[in-house]
């Protein structure tokens, strides 16, 4: 029978190097994205060529109504999940005196309800001793001053992790968090090397994570049948130096 998974926020950075190593573990993907549709498509051909089945779906994570997108396009097409990866997120770079309270109504509905929320409706569609993985980040444990709406949400995504276990048991599907610390996406790429020297230079392995390395970590827990409520920090030895 052939493997299931769907990846929020599939097509770039994290997701699509999630979404690579899944795919050539055998894994059909759904893959969703906010409203970049070119590297959307573009992401879609590269893993069409690799020989990997895919589709992507448009599902924005600040909108309620993307929980019913998501579950109507899996239930229309009978697919039920053996994995499901929470990865798109949301942050908001505001300085703390002028952030605006809708947006960080925005960051917490994003990071932290719409995941909950959906869980709750897709554990219908999940094939018993499914999994559940989490992207957290190092943020939620070692904040600083960038952005406090998204440390603040992934610390709860962390504790969602936890708690969510004993909520899971019924379903027989287990729920683990990756916790990245610097990762080479896209995004990383076009901090100045200024910037990027400085990072490099806090992590004991000298280097940003490869997303490719990063993924490993998904697949491992995916696999694993026995790692439940976990949260795995993937930082290279951040802060050792």
């Amino acid at each position: 029978m052939e493997k299931e998974a769907l990846i929020t926020g599939g097509t770039k950075g994290i997701g699509k190097a999630v979404a690579f190593c899944l795919g050539k573990a055998g894994f059909h993907l759904t893959l969703t994205y906010n409203d970049d549709i070119e590297a959307a498509t573009r992401t879609k051909n590269e893993l069409n060529d690799a020989g990997i089945e895919v589709e992507v779906i448009s599902a924005d994570i600040t909108q309620k109504e993307s929980i019913d997108t998501i579950s109507n396009y899996l239930t229309n097409r009978n697919i039920h999940l053996d994995a499901l990866i929470l990865n798109a997120g949301l942050t908001c770079r505001d300085p703390f005196e002028q952030i605006k309270l809708e947006d960080w109504e925005k960051v917490f509905f994003a990071n932290v309800h719409f995941p909950v929320f959906l869980i709750q409706r897709l554990v219908g569609q999940m094939k018993s001793g499914g999994s559940i993985v989490f992207t957290g980040s190092l943020m939620g444990i070692m904040p600083h001053s960038v952005s406090l709406a998204y440390g603040v949400t992934k610390s709860a995504v962390h504790a969602l992790v936890k708690n969510l276990v004993k909520f899971l048991v019924p379903y027989n599907l287990r729920v683990n968090g990756v916790v990245p610390g610097f990762v080479d996406t896209e995004w990383q790429k076009t901090k100045p090397q200024e910037i990027r020297h400085n990072i490099e230079n806090k992590v004991a392995l000298g280097r940003f994570c490869d997303p490719k390395e990063l993924a490993e970590v998904y697949k491992m827990l995916i696999e694993n049948s026995y790692m439940n409520g976990e949260l795995i920090v993937v930082d290279g030895g951040y802060s050792y130096k």
